[in-house]
């Protein structure tokens, strides 16, 4: 199974970086691979993840997902793909409150399905974005306290 990962510490409250996770409109103004969410990020909730382009990938690609976990301020899954689980796409998002007032964020997203090992060959390297999109959270997250 195809996967990509990535965690980083974060100096701030748990509850600071879930109120970012959670917040569809803002991801624009602090993350800079993805372009727009459009939906609402909150249990059972269908939301659009618009990305921002990847050097092999179109424009502003738009992947419909659903969030299939959601334990605030813990952990959230999302999940996307093709029909009757031929390719599935499951990202997690895990944060785990550390002893000096930090918290580890974790994002990991893996590829399953009968169709996985064919569709899995043209997805791109994704683990740039995947560090991107932690630094950029832990920055923000930071910058807020």
């Amino acid at each position: 199974m195809k996967s990509f990962s990535s965690s980083i510490m974060i100096r701030a409250r748990a509850e600071t970086v879930w109120a970012l996770l959670i917040n569809a409109a803002g991801y624009p103004q602090w993350n800079s691979t993805i372009a727009k969410i459009d939906g609402r990020i909150a249990a059972g909730e269908q939301v659009t993840l618009h990305a921002k382009a990847a050097p092999t990938a179109a424009p502003g690609r738009a992947f419909p997902l659903r969030v299939t976990e959601f334990v605030p301020p813990q952990r959230m899954v999302w999940t996307g793909g093709m029909p009757f689980g031929l390719f599935t796409g499951t990202r997690s998002f895990t944060l785990t409150p550390g002893s000096n007032g930090e918290v580890a964020f974790a994002m990991r997203e893996a590829f399953s399905g009968l169709l996985a090992p064919l569709i899995t060959r043209s997805i791109p390297d994704l683990q740039p974005s995947f560090d991107t999109f932690a630094a950029d959270l832990r920055r923000r997250a930071e910058l807020a306290g």
